[in-house]
């Protein structure tokens, strides 16, 4: 479960200014050509309900059951639900619950090339490689899916394609389609338009970026600096005091065909045995855009005893200039897998910061949070507009924040990992902590979807660029 509050009260009791000091300085939906695919003798089959025939949202509910004799890898597996579009309107995807859990499921909408009297768009359902595979005569369990306009204002459900007002027990659909690595195996699209290609561009949107695949030898490497990033070596907070930033704890090694930055955190639960990890941005020269990093979190130590309060990120920051100062700016991705802050267990953390004073403690923040094990690779995704700012993990919408915390000034990009205390965990015995990054993306001035920022990156690594940034210096 996920909640949202605004708070000028101590949620996150960190010390910032040392942190601070360390600092040196258009999405829509594309029109496709769905072409008619030849459907496989039928392997899965879609059960469908209706959950709301209310006027502000829709809510289609699924199953996808294996009707064949062989698994199916849901990471192959697209639904498409088709409904008709209000004028103008963009809309907006959210998994309420699924039993194979939300994260592991995708939504993105589409054009319909040929569209009909009940169907110009659709929703188009995916799983991430996570989700697993489905056994034959195995169901995914309920995936209470719902959309709705982005605006939240009034939409029209009657003249939906796949809409079915008397459905509302779990029942096989046709009027939905399912296609199994790209060939469809159930239902009947709309005057047979088919699957046909991603629902995404294949032409990832241009503009200034910066991009960094994190192809380096080592924490000296001369390009670190060249490309404009500092490894963190000056003392100082956030985390246990007397501990020490560790440049030598970030290091770099290929995983399969990517090149992957580690940085690790380290102790033997003294001040002086402890190390955190960090790599920021030399230059604060990011503000609008689409932010974008893979992530690996970790839930326990790789040696040693388990139990410290650790927190691994992925955040933007400015610096304070006073206590309160309302032109201050920070957005955070933090994952703490033992808890800590006051929370007993791992908790994923999205903050986005108006301001606050280090002493006595006051903040200004909105944040969401999801209570649950982020263990293992996630795609990492927030966007800053004129309205908002949107928090993405796996593709699904994580929290969404008001315009009262929008930047004013640009910001540097983070990644650290450190230890909040040595309260969690008392033993001296040595340990360490590792969170791997993957690449990073920032795309100035355009809002990306997830699915977006996954094909921009995907045409970076077949080009062979490991490193871009035409980011100006100022913004």
């Amino acid at each position: 479960m996920r909640s949202i509050s605004t708070s000028k009260t101590a949620r996150l009791p960190r010390i910032r200014a040392a942190l601070a000091a360390a600092l040196v300085a258009g999405l829509g939906c594309t029109a496709l050509s769905a072409t008619p695919v030849a459907a496989a003798g039928e392997s899965l089959t879609v059960q469908y309900r209706q959950s709301a025939s209310g006027s502000d949202q829709a809510e289609p509910w699924f199953k996808a059951v294996n009707t064949g004799t062989a698994p199916v890898s849901l990471g192959q597996v697209k639904i498409r639900y088709y409904f008709k579009s209000e004028s103008g309107a963009s809309y907006t995807f959210a998994c309420s619950w699924a039993v194979r859990g939300c994260a592991y499921i995708t939504g993105t909408f589409g054009t319909l090339a040929k569209p009909t009297a009940t169907a110009d768009r659709y929703l188009e359902i995916g799983f991430t490689a996570g989700a697993g595979t489905l056994a034959p005569g195995a169901d995914t369990g309920d995936m209470q899916l719902r959309f709705h306009r982005s605006d939240w204002q009034q939409l029209n459900q009657s003249d939906d394609y796949s809409f079915g007002p008397a459905q509302t027990v779990y029942g096989n659909w046709s009027k939905v389609t399912a296609s199994v690595g790209g060939t469809q195996v159930w239902g009947t699209a709309p005057e047979g338009s088919g699957p046909g290609p991603d629902p995404d561009p294949t032409d990832p949107p241009t503009g200034a970026a910066l991009f960094d695949d994190f192809n380096y030898s080592s924490h000296s490497d001369p390009a670190i600096g060249a490309h404009g990033w500092s490894v963190r070596s000056n003392a100082g907070g956030p985390g246990v005091p007397g501990a020490t930033w560790a440049a030598q704890n970030v290091t770099f090694a290929k995983e399969g065909t990517n090149s992957i930055m580690n940085l690790e955190t380290s102790t033997a639960g003294t001040p002086e045995s402890t190390e955190h990890a960090e790599v920021l941005t030399w230059a604060a020269k990011f503000k609008n855009g689409t932010y974008a990093a893979r992530v690996r979190f970790s839930d326990t130590p790789k040696s040693g005893p388990d139990g410290d309060r650790v927190v691994q990120t992925f955040f933007t920051i400015n610096d304070l200039k006073a206590p309160m100062a309302d032109d201050y700016a920070e957005y955070d991705f933090e994952y703490l897998p033992n808890g800590g802050w006051g929370e007993p267990g791992n908790i994923l953390y999205t903050t986005s910061w108006e301001t606050y004073r280090p002493d006595p403690w006051e903040a200004v923040n909105q944040h969401s949070e999801s209570r649950t094990s982020f263990a293992g690779w996630h795609d990492l995704v927030f966007t800053v507009n004129d309205s908002n700012i949107t928090y993405y993990v796996d593709g699904q919408e994580f929290g969404r924040h008001d315009a009262r915390y929008l930047p004013e000034r640009p910001m540097s990009i983070n990644f650290n990992q450190w230890l909040i205390d040595l309260a969690g965990q008392t033993s001296t015995t040595p340990r360490a902590y590792d969170q791997k990054v993957d690449y990073v993306l920032h795309v100035k001035d355009r809002v990306l979807t997830p699915a977006q920022v996954a094909a921009k990156i995907t045409a970076y690594r077949a080009a062979g660029t490991t490193f871009e940034d035409t980011v100006p210096a100022s913004q």
